[in-house]
C-alpha cells in the first residue's frame, strides 16, 4: 500500500491492502476500496461508495458526490457500487442514486474516458467504453459491451442496448437497440454494428439474421408489434434475435428511428 502523505482519509473508510492513493486525494466516510485499486492525485471519493478490485482512477475523478437532483434529500441514504477492473480517466464524475436506498451501479472492465459524467441511478454493465465527455442523465442504462462516442448525451431513462455503438456528438433521446450502429442529433439507426459483432466473433449466419431483422423492424413501415411478429414468423429464433425483440417490446421511451428509407437501407446493407 502506498498512500501519499497529503492524502486525507476518513477513519470511517475501509481501505484494503495494496491500494495506492495519490497526492491530495480525499477519501470520505463509509467508502470501501478493494485490493489493487490505484487512485491518482486530487481525486475525491464520498460516502457509501464501494469500489471493486483493480480499478484505476486518474487525476481529478470525483466519485460518489451527491446527486445533481433538486429533489434529493441529504437525509436519505444512497449508494454507488463499482465492480472490478474499471478505468476512470481524468475528471470523470459519478453520482450515487437518489431517493432512499437509490443506487448507481457500474459493472466490470469498463473504460470511462476523460470528463465522462454518470448521473444518479444509472446502470452501466460490463466491458463498455465511453469516450471523452460522454454524459448520462439520471436512470440511464448502458448494457454490456456498448460503446458511446465522445460528446454524446443520453436522455434520462433511455437505454443503450448490448453491443450497440453510438457515434460521437449524438443526442440519444430514445432507446438504442442492441447490436445497432446509431449516430445523429437525434440519434438514428444506420445498421447493425457489424465491426463490433465480428470482433465478438458472432457467427455470420446470426449476423445475417440480425440484418434482416433490422430491415423489418426499422424500414418496413410497420408498427412495433406487427414488426416484431413478422420477424418471429419469417426469421425463426436465435439468442440475439430474442434479445433484440425483447428489448424492442419492453421499450418505454420508444426506439431510435431509422436513418434510411427502405430502399436506401436495402442498398446500403
Amino acid at each position: 500500500m502506498a498512500i501519499h502523505k497529503t492524502a486525507i482519509i476518513s477513519k470511517k473508510a475501509e481501505i484494503a491492502s495494496g491500494v495506492d492513493i495519490g497526492p491530495y486525494s480525499v477519501i470520505g466516510d463509509h467508502v470501501k476500496i478493494s485490493e489493487g485499486v490505484k487512485v491518482g492525485s486530487f481525486c475525491v471519493f464520498e460516502s457509501n461508495t464501494t469500489i471493486g478490485k483493480n480499478c484505476e482512477f486518474f487525476t481529478g475523478a470525483v466519485i460518489g458526490s451527491i446527486p445533481q437532483d433538486k429533489k434529493f434529500d441529504k437525509t436519505q441514504k444512497v449508494f454507488l457500487k463499482i465492480g472490478n477492473d474499471n478505468i476512470f480517466r481524468e475528471y470523470v464524475t459519478v453520482n450515487p442514486g437518489t431517493g432512499e436506498n437509490g443506487t448507481t451501479t457500474i459493472g466490470n472492465n469498463n473504460l470511462l474516458m476523460a470528463y465522462t459524467h454518470v448521473a444518479h441511478d444509472c446502470c452501466i454493465g460490463n466491458d463498455c467504453t465511453v469516450a471523452n465527455n460522454g454524459t448520462f442523465a439520471g436512470h440511464v442504462t448502458i448494457e454490456d459491451m456498448a460503446i458511446v462516442g465522445g460528446l454524446t448525451a443520453v436522455h434520462q431513462f433511455a437505454r443503450v442496448g448490448r453491443m450497440a455503438i453510438v457515434g460521437g456528438c449524438s443526442r440519444v433521446v430514445q432507446d438504442v437497440p442492441p447490436y445497432s450502429m446509431c449516430v445523429g442529433y437525434p440519434a438514428k439507426v444506420y445498421s447493425i454494428n457489424a465491426v463490433g459483432l465480428k470482433r465478438a466473433k458472432m457467427p455470420s449466419e446470426r449476423m445475417r439474421l440480425l440484418r434482416q431483422a433490422f430491415k423489418i423492424l426499422f424500414n418496413a413501415g410497420l408498427i412495433r408489434s406487427n414488426a416484431v411478429a413478422k420477424v418471429r414468423e419469417e426469421l425463426g429464433t436465435s439468442p440475439e434475435l430474442e434479445y433484440l425483440l425483447s428489448f424492442v417490446e419492453n421499450s418505454k421511451r420508444g426506439i431510435c428511428h431509422s436513418a434510411f428509407s427502405e430502399e436506401q437501407e436495402t442498398d446500403s446493407i
